[in-house]
């Protein structure tokens, strides 16, 4: 009768569905994979910062998946762009603990991004872990927040002694971007110089946006400051170089981490010169693997790596080391990486051991740069123990 099935065409026919059950099956399989949060800059004013902070990322999750992943299962980067906003940092922060996959969020940049995005992953108890928010309130009042980079005080303190004791300079002015890194690393620099002696002779602030720097260099060029500190990012820090140097003053420009990028020089051209800075890592300084690192980082991308690749590629290691041994829980990998406070259980990267105080904060040693003939340089000079 037409439209009947036979009892042979009933067993092909389940049969087909078992097989194609068993595909569908192998496919899920196949395609499970462990997954990774990545909260970086990748449009604004941060985005050179953040193109850095990708690469880094990939090549680490490049090489462990070639490795033959996590205990056997592939490692995926779910990115999302903050755009250096902390509005849009919050937004991220919600789609990061949405995705009940994402096991640990490396990221973010800016200190005003991991604040905004802190509250966010507490409540969903989500661990950010930060290659460079260094403001000194980042991992405070949170046992879900870390990062593998110092904090602005230790920075600042830093930074102060050495413009004492290894540069001899003393009247120093200091020009601040008026936000969360700009804030907390001014006033570390600024009370530490008061107390070692140093006379901080002036302080004037700008917002992110400015372009005019005039009216604060106009004050700091009748003060004569033998050194100006420029508390900010690259962008404004190049514009400020530039517009000092065109009212004539040939002061010695101090920076920090933020000033370190290829944009602060392809921006401020010769008025960078000599520009000195702290900043979490040289790779001149560092050993073979940190050769290894830069060879094949230049192989694959045909570009330089700067320090913010190097600790990103350390802030993947840390995570897959904490999913490895801590396996897919979001609670455990939290307890694993708050149980790294010795070198001992510490990881030891490219730039360095890696191990956390009970705030999640990483003490790691500051290094110095340079701007010499166009290229930031290790300085002849490095930093002295603060006293």
């Amino acid at each position: 009768m037409k439209g009947r099935i036979t009892l042979k065409g009933l067993r092909l026919l389940c049969i087909l569905i078992l097989g194609l059950s068993f595909v569908v099956s192998c496919a899920k399989k196949e395609r499970k994979v462990i997954k990774i949060g990545l909260a970086l800059p990748l449009t604004g004013d941060c985005a050179q910062f953040g193109d850095m902070i990708r690469k880094g990322a990939w090549l680490k999750v490049r090489q462990v998946n070639e490795a033959g992943g996590i205990n056997g299962e592939r490692i995926e980067l779910v990115e999302e762009d903050d755009a250096a906003n902390p509005q849009e940092a919050a937004s991220v922060a919600q789609k990061m603990c949405a995705d009940k996959d994402i096991l640990i969020v490396v990221g973010h940049f800016n200190s005003s991004c991991s604040l905004a995005g802190k509250p966010i992953y507490r409540e969903a108890g989500l661990v950010e872990l930060s290659p460079a928010s260094t403001n000194p309130e980042v991992c405070k009042d949170s046992p879900w927040t870390f990062r593998n980079i110092y904090e602005d005080t230790f920075q600042g303190k830093s930074l102060a002694n050495y413009v004492k004791d290894r540069l001899k300079l003393k009247r120093i002015a200091v020009i601040y971007d008026n936000d969360d890194y700009g804030i907390g690393l001014k006033d570390a620099f600024t009370e530490e110089g008061k107390r070692i002696g140093l006379e901080i002779v002036g302080t004037e602030s700008y917002e992110r946006d400015t372009t005019d720097f005039s009216p604060q260099l106009i004050k700091f060029k009748e003060l004569k400051p033998e050194a100006i500190f420029m508390s900010g990012l690259y962008t404004q820090g190049a514009m400020i170089a530039a517009q000092s140097r065109e009212l004539g003053m040939t002061t010695q420009l101090l920076g920090a981490d933020g000033i370190l990028s290829s944009d602060y020089i392809k921006i401020g051209g010769k008025s960078v010169e000599g520009t000195i800075l702290t900043c979490p890592f040289l790779f001149e300084l560092g050993g073979e693997e940190t050769k290894e690192f830069v060879k094949v980082f230049i192989e694959k991308y045909g570009v330089e790596p700067d320090c913010w690749a190097a600790l990103t590629y350390d802030a993947v290691g840390i995570a897959t080391e904490a999913i490895k041994h801590a396996g897919k829980d979001r609670a455990a990998i939290r307890d694993y990486l708050a149980e790294m406070t010795t070198k001992e259980k510490g990881y030891e990267g490219i730039t360095g051991m890696t191990f956390f105080d009970e705030n999640g904060d990483c003490k790691k040693p500051i290094h110095v740069a340079q701007v010499r003939n166009g290229r930031f340089v290790p300085a002849p000079l490095q930093i002295m123990p603060i006293k």
